[in-house]
C-alpha cells in the first residue's frame, strides 16, 4: 500500500499509474471508523485506483480547541485501510503541501448553500473546506470522489468544485451505530452512555419524517424540543426543513419536492450533526 507524503513522491506516482483510469479520491481527516471505509469500499470496487487522503485541516476548524481535541489516529488508519483494500494508495500532505502561500482561504461562490444551518454556527467553515477539496483536486487529479451523506451541506458545496474541476462527486449513504447514531470520528470523544444518549438524533429524524405532511413545521419543531426535554446533557443547536437542493429552509410543504431534515446538537462539548430525506 502506498503512502505518499512528499510532492515529489506524489508526481513520481502519479507518472507510473497514470495510464490506469479512472481514479477515485475518498478525502479524510483520519481518525476512520466504517463510514469511512465504505467510501473507501465503493471507491476500490469502481475504479483502477484509489486514493485516500487523510489531511487535518486547520483552515475548517473556526475553534481552534476543536481542532486540538480532533482525533488523530494514523497508524490505526493505515492498518484498517490495508485490511479493506490493501491496493489504496495513502496521500497524508502536510499542512505546508496544502496551503503553499500560508494558510489563506480561497474565494468561492457556493450558491448561497454556504449561509444556513452550518454556515450561520461556523464562521468560514465551508471556505476552509473548499479551499482544501480544490487543493486535493489540484494534486491528486481524481476522475472521482466520495463523500459521505451525513455532511449533506458539505456535499452539495464540493459538488460545485467538482462541477468546475470536472470531477465526479460520489454521494454515499449515512453509515450508522447499531443503535442509529450517525457515525463520526467525533463519536470517539463520547462516553457510552453519551452515544447511547446521542441515538436520539436518529429516532426524532424518524418521527419528523413520518410526521412530514401532516403535521405544521412548527410542530415538527416541537417534536424535536420535546424529544430533547428530558436529556439535559443533550443542547440543540439547530434544527431546520431544508429544500435538499438549495437548502432553503422550507416554510411551507408544497415549496419543495425534496425535503430533508437537518438538526445540530452539543453533548457535553461535542457537536454532533445528523439529517435525513423526508420526502
Amino acid at each position: 500500500m502506498p503512502i505518499i507524503q512528499s510532492l515529489r513522491k506524489l508526481e513520481e506516482f502519479k507518472k507510473t499509474r497514470g495510464k490506469h483510469r479512472p481514479w477515485g479520491l475518498v478525502p479524510t481527516m483520519g481518525a476512520l471508523h466504517h463510514g469511512h471505509l465504505s467510501l473507501i469500499e465503493k471507491a476500490d470496487q469502481e475504479n483502477a485506483l484509489t486514493w485516500v487522503s487523510i489531511f487535518v485541516n486547520p483552515t475548517q476548524f473556526n475553534d481552534p480547541k476543536d481542532l486540538q481535541k480532533y482525533p488523530q489516529t494514523l497508524a490505526s488508519d493505515l492498518k484498517a485501510i490495508q485490511e479493506i483494500a490493501p491496493e489504496t494508495c495513502v496521500f497524508v500532505p502536510s499542512v505546508d503541501m496544502m496551503y503553499p502561500e500560508g494558510l489563506k482561504l480561497k474565494s468561492f461562490d457556493m450558491m448561497g448553500l454556504d449561509q444556513p444551518m452550518e454556515g450561520q454556527y461556523r464562521p468560514n467553515h465551508f471556505d476552509g473546506v473548499a479551499t482544501a477539496v480544490q487543493r486535493l483536486f489540484e494534486l491528486v487529479k481524481p476522475d472521482r470522489a466520495y463523500f459521505g451523506e451525513k455532511d449533506y451541506q458539505q456535499l452539495k458545496i464540493v459538488e460545485l468544485i467538482g462541477d468546475k474541476m470536472q470531477v465526479d462527486i460520489c454521494p454515499c449513504p449515512i453509515v450508522r451505530e447499531v443503535n442509529g447514531l450517525a457515525m463520526s470520528s467525533r463519536n470517539q470523544r463520547l462516553t457510552p452512555d453519551q452515544k447511547g444518549q446521542a441515538a436520539i438524533l436518529f429516532d426524532i429524524l424518524n418521527q419528523v419524517k413520518t410526521a412530514f405532511g401532516k403535521a405544521s413545521i412548527e410542530e415538527l419543531h416541537n417534536i424535536v424540543e420535546q424529544a430533547l426535554a428530558p436529556l439535559p446533557d443533550i443542547s440543540l443547536e439547530y434544527f431546520e426543513i431544508a429544500d435538499s437542493h438549495s437548502l432553503k429552509k422550507i416554510e411551507d410543504y408544497s415549496v419543495s419536492v425534496q425535503s430533508r431534515a437537518f438538526i445540530s446538537v452539543w453533548v457535553d462539548g461535542v457537536r454532533l450533526i445528523d439529517n435525513m430525506l423526508l420526502i
